[in-house]
């Protein structure tokens, strides 16, 4: 579970953003040149600043990064951190997968489901119940 209290707005990440973000957790905390000089180092690549600036507001209106002007540059760095971002992708898939209408189609899907799997998902119940008796106990 992240262990910050912010979640971007929205999960969804398009390939160049998706790489920006990678770039910014590498360099942060980091600026739209520093991000657009590293792409540019792969000399097959054709992107310019002002796309990668772009981009940077794009990610920052989603909620995944942040932007504070120091001096006479933006500086930016992301508000969740690699672990976090993939916790909650895989929280997003786990809720799509939940949300199917009709429950014969997910219990068809178990029926697929080789040992370490089915071993892999009942960790994971006995995680859930686990945090579950956490809550009630502090509640």
């Amino acid at each position: 579970m992240p262990t910050s209290s912010h979640y971007p707005y929205n999960l969804s990440l398009g390939p160049l953003e998706a790489e920006i973000l990678q770039l910014i957790w590498q360099l942060e905390p980091t600026t739209a040149r520093a991000i657009h000089e590293s792409i540019l180092t792969d000399i097959d690549r054709e992107l310019t600043y002002s796309s990668v600036a772009t981009v940077l507001r794009r990610l920052e209106s989603k909620g995944w990064v942040l932007g504070r002007r120091v001096g006479r540059a933006f500086v930016w760095q992301a508000r969740v951190s690699p672990q976090q971002a993939e916790v909650l992708r895989s929280q997003q898939q786990l809720h799509a997968f939940l949300n199917v209408s009709n429950p014969d189609i997910v219990a068809a899907f178990a029926d697929t489901l080789d040992e370490a799997s089915i071993s892999q998902l009942e960790a994971i119940t006995e995680r859930i119940r686990a945090a579950k008796a956490e809550q009630e106990a502090q509640s």
